[in-house]
């Protein structure tokens, strides 16, 4: 099994506020990881922090074998490692096409513009948005934004996906669609970490969860196991004879 992100006692303090305790953690090759737990949590902060926004304070990030603490963002994307935002950052004056090529220009391969628009429309093909490739980023809905969002990272071509919220604000119907989208992201060998409060979704595409709470790490397992575990139940969860079908059954 070859890990390829390892997460070891990363901590993150902003002035008196503990943000991230010691969370530790190797995620494996080929896997989505899940990370849940309730609002101000450290979910991501923690993202941020893989992903070279942040400095740990303590701690470290080893990236494909290599400590990658403190390395910038532009320099992980290089390395092979791309993410969503919560908050949809299309280029807004800039067409659905040219806003995947950037993520083709400044990512792992670094390709000219030629390389890179023939790598967005093969991108957005598989992400459903071919057809709105002429059209200005900034006039898409919700939905389209958040695929977007989710093209021009994949188009960086990363060994590494970090999906913050993807679901959040789509309806049912969306929800299930980019759900099989992450899956079929999966297929192609891409490892995932996706935060989402989406239960359903989460827990039935994690190959395993994590849980944070005030920054701490108080659950880490199976989908199966973290509902089971009264921690969690009692930090996020509430009920949890209410969250137990949706799971997928082992």
């Amino acid at each position: 099994m070859t890990i390829l992100l390892s997460v070891q006692g990363v901590t993150k303090r902003f002035g008196g506020l503990q943000a991230l305790t010691r969370v530790t953690f190797d995620l494996p090759q080929g896997q989505i990881l899940g990370l849940i737990g309730p609002n101000g949590a450290g979910k991501t902060t923690l993202f941020n922090t893989i992903n070279g926004v942040y400095v740990p304070d303590e701690g470290r990030t080893m990236f494909r074998g290599k400590d990658v603490t403190g390395k910038k963002s532009y320099e992980l994307s290089r390395m092979g490692m791309a993410r969503t935002h919560q908050i949809v950052r299309p280029l807004n004056d800039l067409t659905v096409l040219e806003n995947v090529m950037a993520g083709a220009c400044f990512g792992r391969e670094n390709h000219p513009l030629d390389a890179a628009e023939k790598i967005a429309k093969e991108v957005l093909s598989f992400v459903g948005l071919n057809a709105r490739s002429s059209q200005l980023a900034g006039s898409l809905n919700v939905a389209q934004k958040k695929r977007l969002e989710m093209a021009r990272a994949l188009a960086a071509k990363p060994y590494l996906l970090l999906l913050d919220e993807v679901l959040a604000g789509l309806n049912p119907s969306e929800i299930d669609g980019m759900v099989q989208t992450v899956l079929n992201i999966r297929e192609q060998g891409i490892t995932i970490i996706m935060i989402e409060h989406v239960m359903k979704a989460v827990m039935n595409v994690s190959d395993r969860i994590i849980v944070l709470d005030y920054g701490h790490q108080i659950a880490e397992g199976s989908p199966e196991e973290v509902v089971n575990n009264p921690k969690v139940v009692e930090a996020y969860l509430g009920d949890t004879r209410m969250v137990k079908h949706l799971v997928r059954e082992a």
